[in-house]
Parts: structure tokens; sequence; C-alpha cells
């Protein structure tokens, strides 16, 4: 038997390869299927199924494109209502695998409708168990996802309860040996305290992450609906596109056009994917720099809303390219309206920021704390500074008082590049300052 992990550092997501006796079986695929295609064809292997173990919510899925071009069959609950061919994989059921079992446990907890896949040996022997985002290394999957969208609804405080039961009758009772395959890593949205380890075991699990102690249903509801992280604007559309499947992605990503700089729509928001210098030097009018980086996926999911147009620049064609991809991770290459690469001429440079003039005079700038709530709670940097967490900000911006220069600041730089780019396309009448790393100087 062979167990592999893909893993996907941008969006904290791992999804798996298991083959036994020449045949291969995927669980919980990205948006690109070639990865799992070159694994089985290295290993000679026929790629025969591919496991959902429920409808996600931050990527979308190629288990549809998968099943088109290979023939696997897709096993998923009925409880998902999927739209796609599948076999419904639910308690009890079984896939015979080479000389390994597949075994389903239905876990809600984190989505009404999540699975485990529990592997036997052929002596019937439990050897490792794949946790979609029911279990996490240190952590558990957050109960607040589903209650306005998918095929079941719930609200959160009931979904904690059924995690508690899941955790407690299903996962906690298995083997202390059994080896445990999360779907994400450290850094996903879906949990709010995951280790930076990859896997894990159940007996580790019991003993070391904090959903798994000793506490009663009240107490574990409480503390698992606390303090989530905050949920980005394509969550509830990549959960429905996933229980309906996506589209083939090569295909989509062909289908994006290549504008010149003067067919730009006004209106529409242009995401300026170069380093944050470059930006600074010269850009569109009113673009927001969003740079490319680990988090762009998540960061353009939190900007742009579901179905709304925009424009993407990088300074190559091959950077392009890659943030074509990345954008179609999150199942949103047919939001863009265009892609180009930046001109060279009708340029506008950012404002400076003064650092030892703000040392001085801080009084004289309204300065937006754009980090999330948590992080202002536990780490306050400026008594007078208004927070708008920049998944709030393109909503919020009226807020900001235009009477000072306006000053934007987050934990260490990224950010605050978008926010204060994205204020400076909005407010005219005052100059928009980012401070960039040099907040670091700040926080005592």
């Amino acid at each position: 038997m062979v167990i592999h992990q893909f893993y996907d550092k941008g969006l904290a997501h791992g999804s798996y390869a298991i083959i036994s006796q020449g045949k291969m079986a995927v669980i919980d695929p990205a948006r690109d299927p070639q990865p799992y295609y070159d694994f089985s064809a290295e290993h000679g292997a026929q790629l025969v199924a591919v496991i959902e173990t429920h409808p996600h919510a931050d990527f979308v899925s190629s288990h549809l494109e998968i099943h088109q071009t290979t023939g696997a069959t897709i096993y998923v609950s009925k409880l998902v209502g999927a739209a796609y061919p599948h076999q419904t994989f639910d308690e009890g059921d079984r896939i015979e695998l080479g000389d390994v079992t597949l075994k389903s446990i239905n876990t809600p907890g984190h989505s009404p409708d999540s699975i485990c896949i529990i592997v036997e040996d052929d002596l019937g022997l439990q050897k490792a168990i794949f946790t979609g985002d029911t279990l996490f290394v240190g952590d558990v999957g957050r109960p607040d996802l589903r209650e306005n969208v998918g095929n079941i609804t719930a609200k959160k405080e009931e979904l904690a309860r059924q995690m508690y039961q899941s955790t407690r009758q299903k996962l906690m009772t298995l083997p202390e040996d059994v080896a445990v395959y999360p779907a994400h890593g450290p850094g996903s949205l879906c949990g709010k305290n995951m280790s930076p380890d990859l896997q894990s075991t159940i007996g580790r699990e019991l003993r070391e992450n904090y959903a798994l102690q000793l506490m009663d249903e009240l107490q574990f509801v409480k503390i698992l609906t606390e303090d989530q992280p905050f949920i980005p604007r394509y969550f509830g559309f990549d959960v429905d596109l996933n229980k309906q499947g996506a589209a083939t992605l090569e295909e989509s990503i062909q289908a994006v056009p290549h504008i010149n700089a003067d067919e730009l729509v006004a209106g529409v928001p242009v995401i300026d994917t170069r380093p944050k210098a470059d930006f600074r030097h010269g850009h569109i009018r009113k673009s927001i720099n969003l740079q490319n980086g680990e988090k762009f996926e998540t960061w353009l999911g939190s900007i742009i809303n579901p179905g709304e147009a925009f424009y993407l620049i990088a300074d190559n064609e091959e950077t392009l390219q890659v943030m074509i991809r990345k954008a179609a991770k999150i199942g949103y290459e047919g939001n863009i309206k265009g892609i180009l690469l930046i001109p060279e001429s009708n340029l506008q440079m950012s404002a400076d920021f003064d650092r030892d003039y703000f040392k001085r005079n801080p009084g004289d700038y309204t300065i937006v704390d754009i980090r999330n709530a948590g992080e202002v709670k536990d780490t306050p940097i400026f008594a007078n500074a208004i927070n708008i967490p920049l998944p709030e900000l393109r909503d919020r911006i009226t807020e900001i008082p235009t009477d000072k220069p306006i000053i934007v600041h987050c934990a260490a730089g990224y950010r605050s590049a978008a926010g204060s780019s994205m204020i400076a396309a909005a407010i005219e009448t005052a100059p928009v300052y980012d401070m960039g790393e040099e907040i670091t100087e700040f926080v005592h």
C-alpha cells in the first residue's frame, strides 16, 4: 500500500492518493487533476476512485473532471445531494482497493454531510484514516460554514454538537496507532488552531488536541464556536460549485481573454499582482495591489465577490498564467474579464510614507488598522486607530474620515499593500500611505 500526500501551501490543502495492487483512489483532489494522473502513471496504477469527504468551501475540487477523463467513480455521502454522477458512500459502505478496504463513517460537525475514510488492511486491521475537515492535527473543523449554503444547512451550535458526538463516538474510539491524514494544515481558515505538522496519529491527537480533551458537550460547543477566523466571501460559492462539479480546468483557463489597457471598463476592479515596490512606482489608477504570494487565492476570494468581474495584471506572461491558475483554485477564473501586462504609460505613483514625521506627529494622521479583530485584541498597536479588517474594507471605506492624511497598516505588510491601494482608489480627497513592514517598529 502506498499513501501519498499532495500539499498546496497556498490554500493549506492536503489531498491524497492511495495505491494498492495497481489500483488508485484520490481523496479530496485539488482543482488541477494533472498531479494525480502523473502519480498514477509513475506507479503504473489505474485511477479507479475519487472520494470527496464533503463539499469543500475553500477550494474547488477536480472530482468531476477526473471522472470525465478517467472514468473513475466518484464516491460521496448521499447527504451532499450531489448533482454529478456518483456512488453514495456512507456509514458502513466499503470500497475494495487491491488488498485494502476503504470504509466510510459519517462524521457530521464541520458540515452535515462530512465523512471520514478508514483504511483497513487485508487482515481487517485499521491502519489509517482520511479525516477531511473533521479532524486536523491539533484541531477540528470549524462548524460555522454551512448555515446558509449546501444541500443541508445547520446552525453552528448544532454542528458543534454533532462534532462533539463524531469525535467522541467515532474518531476517539479508533486504535491509537491509526495514522491521521487531514485535508488541511496551518494557515487554513477551516480551523483555528492547526499544528504545523501535516499528519498525525489518533493517539497523538488524544493527548495533544484541545478539542479531544475531557469536557462536556456544552463546554465543547462554546470552545468550538468562539474565536473562529473570518469567512471569506467565496466560501459559500465553492460549496455550491463543488456540489455541482466544476468545469474542466484547462478549458476554463483558455477562455480567459487577453486585453489592452485601453479596453478596461471603469468600475470593474483591477487586481495588480506585482510586488509592492513595483506597484508603488507606477500602477493603473484605482487598481488594487494584491501581490502574488502564498495566500493570494484566499485574499482574492475575500475581497472580490463570487460572480464579480475583475481584471488581472502582471508584469510578464508567465506570471499571468500562474495567477489565472491561482484564481481557478477557488473557481474565480470565470470572473476574470481580462488579463493584461502592466502598460508603460499613464501610470500613477503611490504616496511615500514618512516614518520619521509620523513618529513625531502621529496625531496628524487617521490610522486604519486592517488586521482581523482578534489580532487587534491580542496585539493592540495604536490606541486611536480605526479597525476595519481587510475583507470588510471595500464595504466600509465610507467610515474612514478624510480630514487628515490616512495611514494603513496590518501585521507585516502584505495586507496593507492591498488595503492602502483599495482606500486610495476610493478616496481622492486625502493622501493614503502604506506603513508596510515598518509597522513592526511600533509593536511592543
